[in-house]
């Protein structure tokens, strides 16, 4: 089934580190996202997911500088034809979406990350189809830990365990309008809430963290409260797909994704 292209698309790809982020460093690269996964490079594969998933009227790469995307001869290409645009990423990933938002034209907006290389058209084409049925302001990607431990048994996740049970963060959200934004303005001090209780506490409240940590709430009630905080629909998607939390944060989680892209590659001969 045909869709009409009706998100924009921001994808996050900076890498303060630079040469010296230790995935980098694992193929001696001059940037987190140009590390090569079974042959293609990470934020290529981003970039094709978004492109194949036929969602995305513009797709736009905030990054430190346009040559590295332009290192990349086949993201050269997309920038030269116009199908990827260039924006400098910003010192948070809260002033990166507010910058893009200058940019015009840019709702709805749908946000990612460059290190996600396992989503798939599919799971975008899914992700904008509940947009269209939940009609949020805001939503965001969770997968519950039952659909990954089935896939992995033996994966370590860091899960957000809540009443309804564990759930991973897909790096996948969409912001639906110009009032949205200010949810956005959460990730002002970095994000891995999971990890970094303090920043969970200063973004969302301390109701909410009781709530949270005490397994008190759902997923979807922890929604609804984040919908009277800022008054508008805050949705959390379920994303049936073991493989859309998995992200390139450390070089294991690297020798991983290309294991599960060699694996598909294999599958789909």
């Amino acid at each position: 089934m045909s869709h009409q292209p009706t998100m924009n698309a921001l994808i996050l790809a900076a890498s303060r580190q630079g040469a010296e982020d230790a995935v980098a460093k694992t193929q001696q690269v001059s940037h987190k996202c140009l590390i090569k996964l079974d042959g293609t490079v990470m934020l290529q594969r981003v970039v094709d997911t978004l492109v194949d998933s036929g969602r995305c009227r513009r797709i736009i790469v905030a990054i430190e500088q346009r040559e590295i995307l332009a290192s990349v001869p086949r993201l050269a290409e997309l920038l030269d034809q116009g199908v990827i645009e260039y924006l400098p990423s910003q010192e948070n990933l809260f002033e990166s979406v507010r910058a893009v938002t200058a940019m015009g034209d840019i709702w709805p907006l749908l946000i990612t990350t460059g290190d996600n290389a396992l989503h798939t058209p599919e799971m975008i084409q899914h992700f904008c189809a509940e947009l269209e049925r939940l009609q949020p302001d805001v939503a965001a990607g969770m997968t519950p830990a039952e659909v990954i431990l089935t896939a992995y048994p033996d994966g370590k996740r860091a899960f957000h365990n809540l009443k309804d049970g564990g759930w991973s963060s897909c790096n996948l959200y969409a912001l639906m309008n110009p009032a949205a934004l200010k949810t956005a303005r959460a990730f002002e001090g970095g994000g891995q809430f999971g990890k970094k209780p303090s920043r969970l506490l200063k973004a969302f409240g301390l109701g909410f963290v009781i709530l949270y940590k005490f397994r008190l709430a759902t997923l979807a009630q922890l929604g609804q409260r984040l919908s009277k905080r800022w008054g508008m629909n805050i949705q959390p998607i379920t994303m049936p797909f073991a493989d859309a939390p998995i992200d390139v944060d450390n070089p294991g989680d690297a020798l991983r994704t290309e294991s599960i892209l060699r694996n598909r590659r294999k599958a789909a001969r």
